[in-house]
């Protein structure tokens, strides 16, 4: 029996978004989401059996932090009678700065512990596991194209993430426009939250959610970028104006992100297959069609207030390292 293993899983981006809860206890989203899992943004996760430790333990990138919500994962997937368990996470991308960290390392935290315990879910109930640390963290652990459903139920069985199209159906590029390395003021959980209880537009943005999933997913496959571009460009300004909208107000963006966003407007206006979509931050996300990544980034390159581009395509599920 194995006393440590290693896993990866890539940071994902949601194209219809995910933005507020049904349960924050279980973690449930209000509605469903769908996204891409990308190649060169990834966690790798090891997880080391060690009984002598009083308590879990548990670091990222190097710093010891709060065991706490790793250790609850661990009792989820393993059980409470579980030995002790040591965790070292890193990221190859900034954490905390709205780049789904949280979601790559709950579903690396989850593939590694499955192995390790010899529990052998299959990944619908991996997916299960994995939202309870992190809402996105369950598509995460699909490769290429990932619906995640917000099911009814109060238990939350029906609550999953489903794989749509590996990462070879429709070979799309992204290129990540860092605008601020630093973590966010506001957490995406805090965010959320602080949405749901005061923006008049959050009954509205997840009444619209349905009918933008069955958009993007017709889009995904008949492999129509036109379409999926209008629909994740309007789902992330809804995702945005509803948390703009909240008391006090969340802005996310600086005038970097703007100007990326412009820049991306002008750009496919002059009929380069781009789009953009931002989560809870500043970065900025082209997607873009097969070959027009170059091209995309020398342009976001010049945008002043961008420090760093990251090119990379659709990645694989998550597994073993």
């Amino acid at each position: 029996m194995a006393t440590k293993l290693t896993a990866r899983a890539g940071a994902n981006i949601a194209l219809v978004k995910y933005w507020g809860k049904r349960d924050p206890v279980l973690n449930l989203p209000a509605a469903g989401s769908l996204s891409i899992t990308l190649a060169g943004l990834e966690t790798v996760t090891t997880i080391e059996l060690a009984s002598a430790l009083e308590a879990d333990e548990f670091r990222l990138d190097g710093q010891l932090q709060d065991a706490a919500s790793v250790g609850r994962i661990l009792d989820l997937v393993g059980s409470q009678d579980r030995p002790r368990c040591r965790v070292d996470s890193r990221n190859n991308f900034p954490t905390g700065a709205g780049l789904a960290s949280s979601a790559s390392g709950y579903a690396a935290l989850v593939v590694a512990a499955d192995a390790l315990f010899g529990t052998a879910f299959d990944r619908r109930e991996l997916s299960k596991i994995a939202r309870r640390g992190s809402g996105s963290a369950a598509r995460s652990l699909y490769g290429g194209f990932c619906r995640m459903h917000a099911g009814r139920a109060d238990h939350g069985e029906d609550c999953y993430a489903e794989g749509l199209f590996d990462e070879d159906h429709w070979p799309l590029e992204v290129v990540v426009a860092i605008t601020d390395s630093g973590p966010k003021a506001i957490s995406s959980r805090d965010g959320m939250n602080r949405t749901m209880a005061t923006s008049p537009y959050y009954p509205a943005w997840v009444k619209s959610v349905d009918a933008d999933l069955a958009e993007a997913g017709a889009a995904l496959a008949r492999r129509d970028f036109d379409a999926l571009a209008d629909v994740a460009e309007s789902s992330a300004l809804k995702m945005h104006a509803s948390a703009l909208a909240a008391r006090p107000g969340l802005l996310y963006w600086n005038p970097a992100t703007v100007a990326c966003i412009q820049t991306i407007g002008r750009l496919r206006g002059q009929g380069t297959g781009v789009f953009f979509t931002i989560d809870a931050g500043p970065q900025v996300k082209a997607v873009c069609l097969p070959g027009q990544a170059e091209g995309v980034a020398a342009h976001l390159a010049r945008v002043p207030g961008v420090t760093r581009l990251i090119r990379t395509g659709l990645g694989p599920a998550a597994g073993l390292a």
